[in-house]
């Protein structure tokens, strides 16, 4: 790499540190956005994550289409252009998985991303879902589970030749296909998500839910640059794979991973997502602080039961999906992969079957 292993770390805990802060500061957590909507019927964090989508999709797909999407080519040893890289689309793992996924989020009381980010406000029910997330990944990826995930993602589908299509390939693929599906789905999402009235500010207790939604995209974006140029390969956002890396770091030296590793300090060892991963809950607990909203939360007994459970679902549907809410719902959408739009629907579906079991089929 033509960057030193500090420099390529620092870009690492540098982005986690602004997702964590940006995260907590806007509360933005999907399996809020998603329950919200049938369990208290509010919108606002539902609009505030499809305004994240509609920013990072035009971005996204505007540093591809500009070549601006790079790999480091270890025997050229220079960068060279390679686009997004979009999921294969594997149905029956995509809905299976984000199924799975969507029950577990309830059950654990929060996405991914947001049981990451909890934790640097204190609270130990997101420790205990972060090791069951682990857990779950762990034992689908190498363990007992992972002839199942073999098994669900044999079943791809090409769409016009291509194994990992976009939303646009449906309507021929075309670089005018693209920019005009990409015109017409922002369009048809930026009237819904105004109809909430956003406001773009800072406010006593944190960022507005336009703000958030906006800072994310933008740190999607971001993303895609950031690890390209300084990690070797484009990852953009994501909890799955860099939390495992990093467990796996912590607990065998090595991440198990197909990315290049770097030294940081000759101290600490690992891949750029193990690097961005860490950084997460430190930003959010420097929000946290900032807002006086950082304090320890002991969970009774029951919590850590159903929390443990929730989260090994949840690390079990993620690889088997492909990717967890913030590697598919965002990441994964800002390339307007077919997967990814399958594997959010999915997550969706399984978050509004588990809140209607859990809260809403007693009230009835």
């Amino acid at each position: 790499m033509p960057f030193g292993s500090v420099v390529s770390a620092l870009t690492a805990v540098i982005l986690g540190l602004t997702l964590g802060f940006i995260l907590q500061k806007g509360r933005f957590c999907l399996n809020s956005a998603f329950r919200d909507i049938i369990f208290i019927k509010d919108l606002t964090l539902f609009r505030s994550y499809l305004l994240c989508v509609v920013v990072a999709v035009i971005g996204t797909n505007f540093l591809e289409d500009a070549g601006l999407i790079m790999t480091f080519d270890q025997e050229a040893g220079r960068f060279v252009s390679t686009g997004l890289l979009r999921q294969n689309f594997v149905p029956v793992a995509n809905i299976l998985g984000g199924f799975l996924f969507g029950l577990g989020i309830v059950l654990a009381g929060g996405c991914a991303s947001g049981i990451v980010y909890r934790l640097g406000e204190g609270q130990m029910a997101a420790l205990v879902a972060i090791v069951g997330f682990f857990f779950g990944v762990a034992m689908t990826t190498d363990g007992i589970l992972s002839p199942v995930r073999e098994f669900l993602k044999s079943f791809n589908v090409e769409i016009f030749g291509k194994t990992n299509p976009a939303i646009w390939d449906l309507f021929g693929g075309s670089p005018a296909a693209k920019w005009i599906t990409i015109a017409v789905f922002s369009i048809a999402l930026l009237i819904f998500i105004f109809k909430g009235k956003p406001t773009f500010g800072i406010v006593r207790n944190g960022y507005t839910w336009g703000l958030t939604g906006v800072l994310i995209g933008l740190l999607t974006i971001l993303a895609w640059e950031v690890s390209s140029f300084f990690g070797g390969v484009p990852r953009g956002l994501a909890i799955t794979t860099p939390l495992r890396e990093f467990f796996y770091t912590v607990l065998t030296n090595s991440s198990h991973s197909p990315y290049q590793e770097f030294s940081f300090l000759g101290i600490f060892k690992g891949t750029w997502g193990v690097f961005f991963i860490f950084a997460i809950p430190l930003g959010a607990a420097l929000s946290a602080v900032a807002l006086k909203e950082f304090k320890w939360k002991i969970p009774p007994a029951k919590e850590v039961l159903t929390v443990f459970f929730g989260s090994i679902l949840m690390g079990i549907g993620a690889v088997i999906a492909g990717g967890c809410n913030l590697g598919h719902g965002v990441t994964g959408m800002s390339t307007m992969s077919v997967a990814s739009l399958v594997a959010i629907t999915s997550i969706v579906l399984g978050n509004w079957a588990m809140v209607y079991y859990k809260f809403m089929r007693d009230t009835e």
